[in-house]
């Protein structure tokens, strides 16, 4: 019976989890779910100055929000800096790497030469035929050494799981350094190490690391381990076809989660950076995006970071979600903005559920469902001044039918979205107008806006007392020839 694949995801704690380490992330981890695998989370900070436990926290916090759960770890590489040690040192015995006692300046004239000479620069390995015994007697006195990898003659290839037959000619690589001085290791050597000892099937990352890869693969097989399978992610550039950046409106997942999207709309959006199903469906559920998640469909083009989509795509998120479950992660917002409180939101939640799903349809985040519950909520309301000017224009005319309306309104003995349908007809009627002339004015003078759901829904949830409040308020700024509101 073949071992179910062991995939890892490594980021690095020296920013936030951003769009391509969290794509990179989803991809292990529906790869380990779909296949029944393990996935390991391992911190790569070996980068000590660099790295922060605030980044930590917030690289763990952005998975657990997206809902990566992780079966094993966090693991530091930081602690596997014996182990580290034990490999390179093991190399050298092996005559696969060898001590270097260049220093930095002796390889910085070398550099700077060769840049005036026009020609490329390599570690001309100046230390490589250095008898082992010797090496060893420097080290003992003290002399400070690196300890570089040997590389072999031929070539380095690998079928790689998304762009196929790839090689290196090892001829381009140099000797490159696996230990530094102060005995901390290159990360090439660290991931390998660790990759190792974690039991590391598959490798799938982003193209930037492609260039590791034949590095790493010769350091897999001085340790005499098994090579992982390696499929390298295409990279996500903006609109603009440069690669992605904040400009272009990727940020780091805490944020998204700020703006109001989603976590299954993020990782959603995420999963088809690169990756399509093989068919036109485009929303999918985190079982669904499991179950038809497969390597054969990464594609080998960058992919093309589109907010715009994003937000249409979470809009279709939003409308799949349960009210109440909307409600769960709308509350905080509510409370922290003023709007309600928390035993507002429990005592009625029925009607918090149905002004919910009135606002679903024309969401596109919970950041934006909020800003339209405030003419529910709010005391007061303003007003959008182009709406105004254009819909208020006749002032005693909007009066006249703002008060005919209100007249209506005081005489329903039900109040339901028919009672109040029909009170607006009527009033139209009875004053020989069109609809649209009722229920414009109506509408701005309720929410501030020319654009609202159904104005009878609108009214049946606003409630009657708060209906002629919003009213008589906009009465009164009419009459005082003012668009803001009152606050009397």
């Amino acid at each position: 019976m073949t071992d179910a694949p062991r995939v890892r995801f490594a980021p690095s704690p020296t920013g936030y989890l951003h769009v391509g380490g969290a794509r990179t992330a989803l991809f292990n981890w529906l790869y380990a779910r779909q296949t029944g695998g393990i996935f390991v989370l391992r911190i790569e900070d070996t980068d000590r100055d660099r790295s922060s436990d605030d980044m930590v926290s917030a690289i763990l916090e952005g998975m657990t929000w997206l809902g990566l759960d992780w079966d094993e770890g966090p693991w530091h590489q930081a602690d596997g800096f014996d182990r580290h040690r034990a490999d390179a040192e093991r190399m050298v015995e092996d005559g696969l790497a060898y001590h270097c006692f260049c220093s930095v300046d002796e390889l910085k004239t070398r550099r700077e030469e060769a840049e005036k000479a026009g020609t490329g620069y390599r570690y001309n390995r100046n230390c490589a035929s250095i008898p082992a015994e010797e090496a060893r007697a420097r080290c003992a006195a003290g002399e400070p050494s690196t300890i570089r990898f040997r590389v072999p003659e031929g070539e380095t290839e690998w079928d790689d799981l998304v762009h196929g037959p790839t090689r290196f000619r090892n001829e381009d690589i140099e000797d490159f350094i696996i230990l530094r001085t102060d005995n901390t290791p290159i990360y090439n050597l660290a991931v390998v190490s660790d990759d190792v000892f974690m039991r590391i099937t598959h490798v799938l990352r982003g193209d930037d690391h492609i260039a590791n890869t034949p590095k790493q693969i010769l350091l897999y097989r001085a340790m005499g381990a098994a090579v992982p399978a390696f499929g390298h992610l295409p990279m996500i550039l903006g609109a603009d076809g440069r690669r992605l950046s904040k400009r272009h409106g990727a940020t780091a997942v805490g944020e998204y989660q700020t703006r109001g999207i989603l976590p299954g709309a993020l990782t959603n959006f995420l999963a088809l950076l690169g990756w399509n199903p093989g068919d036109d469906q485009e929303i999918m559920t985190e079982a669904e995006l499991i179950a038809r998640f497969s390597i054969e469909r990464i594609g080998k083009k960058s992919a093309v970071f589109d907010p715009e989509k994003l937000e249409w795509m979470n809009g279709q998120h939003i409308m799949a979600t349960p009210a109440d479950e909307l409600l769960r992660l709308l509350a905080p917002d509510l409370v922290e903005r003023g709007l309600a409180s928390r035993e507002e939101i429990v005592d009625q939640r029925d009607w918090f559920i149905s002004l919910i799903e009135l606002l679903k349809p024309r969401s596109r985040t919970l950041v934006a469902m909020v800003d339209q519950m405030i003419p529910f909520l709010a005391p007061t309301v303003a007003y959008d001044p182009a709406a105004t000017a254009k819909i208020w224009k006749d002032r005693d005319a909007v009066i006249a039918g703002l008060d005919a309306v209100w007249q209506a309104f005081d005489a329903l003995d039900e109040w339901t979205p028919e009672t109040i349908e029909a009170a607006l007809r009527g009033t139209a009627e009875r004053a020989g107008v069109g609809f649209g002339k009722i229920v414009h004015p109506l509408r701005l003078a309720l929410t501030g806006s020319q654009a609202s759901p159904g104005i009878d829904h609108v009214v049946l949830l606003m409630g009657k007392t708060r209906v002629r409040d919003r009213i008589n308020s906009a009465r009164e700024i009419l009459l005082r020839n003012e668009t803001e509101p009152s606050h009397g």
